[in-house]
């Protein structure tokens, strides 16, 4: 059954090994039929049924395996003001919290120490993680004194690229990764941060000077906004090549229940249908300046470092309220409470606060959605690590591939993706981190009232949270 299954496969390899690179408009349509009525509701059911979260109570997380790599992920929860759109881990900034927050995730990071691990990569994120500088940097100053690390990646806002925090990042932070999502003004204006940021050319302007201080500036955008054009979108692409950024990300617009009512009331309701056409226009300007290094991050031709730490690292430990962390198959979520965060670090204990441990199978397909991703799917090394060739274990997902097109070059060893396989992977992405956008909300559900208030505040009624 499995040689026959094999056979199937190769067959249709056969068959699309010499599709064109660049679809037609009738391809096109193809690939939003296969989005909008296939592939997403396929990833829908699957995401809720695999990423369902069993709560636990752990005092640590399970240590490294020999021979293994790992990245160290940290979460600053913490923002000036909250994005409509945005179903990370975050509260309205209190600085006295946000102290006592950084000293304990210091501790925290101590304890991931303890359990001996030793990780090569940080990257920190949020939230802002540089809302309160001096912070950051003695976070990292200790991260580099506990571990081996070689460079650290940081989020961060275009209100914070000032000389003062430039100066204190440039020696401590390799890859530097600014929020803007659009610079059009409207767009600005609807998301709410048009008055905080300033204006797309105030920003552009910000993120020009700030570029040549670092390896690596990565300028993050969204597109597929209700209210954005392709006009718009193909200026935005313009205005990204213009910054000098090493880097660039496409988003597409992503939602969870927690946010769609501010996002419908701010932005609008997400429509699916052009996404596609988006992301063709993406591809097809980005093109000019930038090479694409995974399914929506573009490197400028001439530069080397990528600024993406599920890509670089097959494994990766998150520390701090709200962080994720996948170690031997399974997903383990920190506790998304502040106050229950301090309790349990002060207590000596890690923050883990429910886990999903995942089957063979399902390790399998996550495996390869994270190399099409890539856009490379290393055949050899999957077969290595599951004992098994990707058209039997894998055989429904693999024919799914090869009959739509998606594969470009082919050999024993990999394959890479058309256009419409690369957009296929963005879709498999979006679906991914929206079901992790809806365990996210899962865990908020044991916030405190005062504590949800402060993560999604209502209109004039902006709370913060004491220790």
């Amino acid at each position: 059954m499995n040689e026959r299954r094999k056979a199937v496969v190769e067959a249709s390899m056969m068959k699309t090994v010499a599709l064109p690179r660049s679809e037609s408009k009738v391809g096109a349509r193809f690939s939003r039929f296969l989005s909008t009525y296939v592939l997403t509701p396929y990833l829908q059911k699957m995401t809720r049924r695999y990423l369902r979260m069993d709560s636990i109570q752990l005092d640590r997380l399970p240590g490294p395996q020999v021979g293994k790599s790992y990245t160290l992920y940290l979460h600053v929860p913490f923002c000036e003001s909250l994005c409509p759109y945005c179903s990370f881990n975050r509260f309205l900034l209190d600085e006295d919290r946000a102290h006592a927050y950084f000293r304990r995730l210091r501790q925290e990071m101590r304890m991931a120490y303890d359990l001996g691990y030793q990780f090569k990569s940080l990257y920190i994120g949020g939230g802002t993680p540089t809302v309160l500088i001096d912070e950051l940097c003695q976070t990292i100053d200790l991260a580099r004194e506990l571990f081996p690390i070689e460079d650290v990646s940081c989020e961060t806002n275009p209100n914070h690229l000032t000389e003062h925090v430039i100066e204190k990042l440039k020696s401590q932070v390799q890859r530097l990764s600014v929020g803007v999502q659009s610079f059009d003004d409207e767009l600005l204006k609807q998301m709410g941060r048009r008055q905080k940021f300033g204006s797309g050319q105030e920003i552009l302007d910000r993120i020009r000077s700030a570029a040549p201080h670092f390896v690596s500036l990565n300028v993050d955008m969204i597109f597929n906004f209700p209210q954005q054009t392709e006009e718009i979108l193909r200026k935005d692409i313009e205005m990204v090549i213009e910054t000098g950024a090493q880097q660039t990300t496409f988003y597409p617009l992503m939602t969870s229940p927690s946010v769609a009512r501010s996002l419908d009331r701010s932005v609008g309701k997400v429509d699916y249908r052009r996404e596609a056409r988006y992301y063709e226009i993406i591809l097809e300007e980005l093109q000019k300046e930038f090479k694409p290094m995974t399914a929506w991050t573009f490197l400028r031709q001439g530069t080397g470092m990528i600024d993406e730490y599920i890509v670089d690292s097959d494994e990766y430990v998150g520390l701090g309220s709200g962080a994720f962390s996948y170690l031997n198959g399974a997903l383990y979520v920190n506790t998304f409470s502040l106050r229950e965060y301090a309790r349990v670090i002060d207590d000596g204990k890690m923050s883990v606060s429910a886990r999903q441990t995942y089957g063979r199978r399902e390790m399998m397909r996550y495996r390869f959605m994270m190399e099409l991703f890539s856009l490379r799917f290393d055949r050899r090394h999957f077969q290595e690590t599951f004992g098994t060739p990707p058209e039997i274990g894998l055989f429904l997902e693999m024919l799914f591939m090869f009959l739509t097109g998606s594969f470009d070059t082919i050999s024993r060893d990999a394959l890479t993706l058309t256009p419409r396989g690369r957009y296929l992977s963005v879709v498999m992405m979006r679906e991914f981190f929206s079901g992790v956008n809806n365990v996210r909300d899962e865990a908020r559900k044991a916030l405190s009232e005062e504590e949800q208030m402060c993560a999604f505040p209502i209109k004039g009624k902006q709370l913060t949270v004491g220790n």
